[in-house]
Formats: C-alpha cells, sequence, structure tokens
C-alpha cells in the first residue's frame, strides 16, 4: 500500500491537518508552524490531492485506509485529528472505525451528514482549461473567471496547477475526482455513539453546520462542542486564521 505524502513539522503530540476537496497540504503551512510550537504536526495530502499518489478508487473508507496506514508507519501513538471540510469526513470516519486509536477530534466545518453535490461548476470549469496549451496561470484564471466568480476560489483552485517541462499540468486527479465527486458528499457511517472529545469549528457565514443539525451531530457525538468563528464562510482557517488557531489551541492545550 502507498503511503501519503505528508510534511512535518515540531514535536510533542501529533497533530494530523487533512485539508478540503481540491485542497493540498500546502493550504495549512502557515497555521502548521505556529501550531508547531507545541506539537508534531503532521499535514496530510489525500490520495488524488497535491503530490500524494493517484487512483481509480475514491471515497472515505480508503481515505481512512490511507490514514491508518501513515499513523502506523510514522508509529504515531495517540494522534490529534483535524479536517477541513472533506478532510474533516475523513477524521470523523476515521473516529467512527478506530476510536481507541485517537486523543481527540477537530471537525472545521463540516458535519456528518449527506451533502449534495455542489462542486459541479468548479470542475467544469477546471475541465474547460485545456492544461495542453496555457501559457501561464493567468491564461487559467482567465478562463476559469467564467465559472468561478471570486477570485479568492480562483487563486485556491490553481495552486493546483504545475510546471512541468513543456508548460501546466494539474497536482490532483482531475478525472476521477470529477467521475466521484458524489463520494465526497457521502454521510458518515458510524456506529453510537462515538465518545471521542471533539470541537466542532463553523464559519459565522458558513452554511455547512446550521443551528438545526447541532442536536444530531451531539447524538452521534457524545462528547462534543461547537464554537462558531465570525466573519468567516467555509474556508474559515484561511479567512480568519488567528481566530482558528486560538480555539484550536484553547481545545487541545
Amino acid at each position: 500500500m502507498e503511503t501519503l505524502n505528508y510534511k512535518r513539522f515540531g514535536e510533542g503530540q501529533p497533530l494530523i491537518i487533512l485539508h478540503g476537496f481540491l485542497g493540498s497540504l500546502d493550504n495549512w503551512l502557515t497555521l502548521a508552524k505556529k501550531f508547531s510550537e507545541n506539537f508534531d504536526v503532521i499535514l496530510i495530502d489525500q490520495r488524488n490531492h497535491g503530490k500524494s499518489f493517484h487512483s481509480n478508487e475514491f471515497g472515505y473508507e480508503v481515505m481512512v485506509a490511507d490514514l491508518e496506514q501513515l499513523i502506523d508507519h510514522l508509529k504515531l501513538e495517540d494522534p490529534i485529528l483535524l479536517g477541513h471540510s472533506m478532510g474533516g469526513k475523513t477524521v470523523m470516519q476515521y473516529a467512527a472505525f478506530y476510536p481507541q486509536q485517537i486523543d481527540k477530534l477537530i471537525v472545521a466545518d463540516i458535519g456528518p451528514k449527506a451533502y449534495p453535490v455542489h462542486h459541479d461548476q468548479i470542475l467544469r470549469g477546471l475541465q474547460e482549461i485545456p492544461i495542453d496549451k496555457i501559457d501561464s496561470r493567468q491564461d487559467a484564471d482567465e478562463i476559469l473567471s467564467k465559472y468561478v466568480e471570486f477570485a479568492s476560489t480562483r487563486v485556491f483552485l490553481l495552486k493546483n496547477l504545475k510546471r512541468t517541462f513543456d508548460g501546466f499540468d494539474w497536482k490532483m486527479n482531475l478525472p476521477v475526482l470529477t467521475k466521484k465527486i458524489n463520494e465526497v458528499g457521502k454521510p458518515l457511517i458510524y456506529h453510537l455513539p462515538i465518545e471521542t472529545e471533539t470541537l466542532f469549528i463553523r464559519g459565522g457565514s458558513s452554511g455547512y453546520i446550521p443551528d438545526e443539525d447541532w442536536e444530531d451531530i451531539e447524538e452521534i457525538f457524545s462528547n462534543a462542542n461547537l464554537v462558531t468563528v465570525e466573519n468567516a464562510g467555509h474556508w474559515l482557517h484561511a479567512e480568519n486564521p488567528q481566530r482558528f488557531y486560538e480555539l484550536v489551541t484553547n481545545f487541545l492545550v
């Protein structure tokens, strides 16, 4: 079994951080270096993302298996898991399957429920970029802007571009991620209750964890708390990193 690409910083109790859909470990470098003042931080590229291996298999069960393999490979004991969006679903699923193997859980702006597919427009735009013909990131941005309105979102997405000898290519496995997009929104597989101490952090202007979902979440995660990062949306860790850092640190230290 292949090992996920990762970067490691600091010393102390292991803190593993998993990015969201179409992201990579690079999205978390700044926060990881701050967390590394107190923890042994391991940033991960999930399969079909970043510099990790490409595979036709994609879904939470195989992503949990990837995480289990890496924890075993690095011989980590009592790790803390932190995941954003798709990464949050991965760490929740890990806690459901292996509750005795982790210490604490932090879930950033995602719940255990099923979510409808809502990346169609983004994927369509990425597919419209003639990756073998563009001369610059600006070329790609101009095409993507017809599908993705916000410049900040396009900057995030185009971090998936890499230069090659011939021009550009995608880091992520765009064909498989497009084909298997339904996997991203699937609900958690669990047996009640999950007793791992868990912190859910949501963006104040994000709709991923509405108030009415909290009672259902507490039924699944019996030892959970919810906090809100005001003035932040779904990418709360990027939009208000200082507050996000404070909330995570207060939970862990």
